[in-house]
């Protein structure tokens, strides 16, 4: 799948103040998780909103999860970074 460096969790901390462990955590429940379940992923949205200190509006909500049952997700995270 990814293959993410030190230096990308270093950028997403910076950009986040979410740590790597947190990160892998959260990771590691995505690979237990069923991500076409719109529970799991309203779920999942909350709790990195909650952990970065900023809650995702309803409105954005429900075009992440709109993208992520259409297959429409970016393939290049890291890029996401330098917005």
């Amino acid at each position: 799948m990814f293959n993410f460096g030190d230096e990308f969790f270093k950028r997403v901390e910076q950009k986040t103040n979410v740590n790597k462990e947190t990160i892998l955590g959260l990771a590691n429940k995505l690979q237990k998780g069923n991500l076409r379940d719109e529970g799991t992923l309203r779920d999942l949205i909350h709790e990195i909103g909650n952990l970065t200190g900023n809650p995702v509006p309803k409105d954005k909500e429900d075009k992440i999860i709109t993208a992520v049952l259409n297959d429409n997700i970016p393939t290049n995270l890291d890029k996401m970074l330098d917005n």
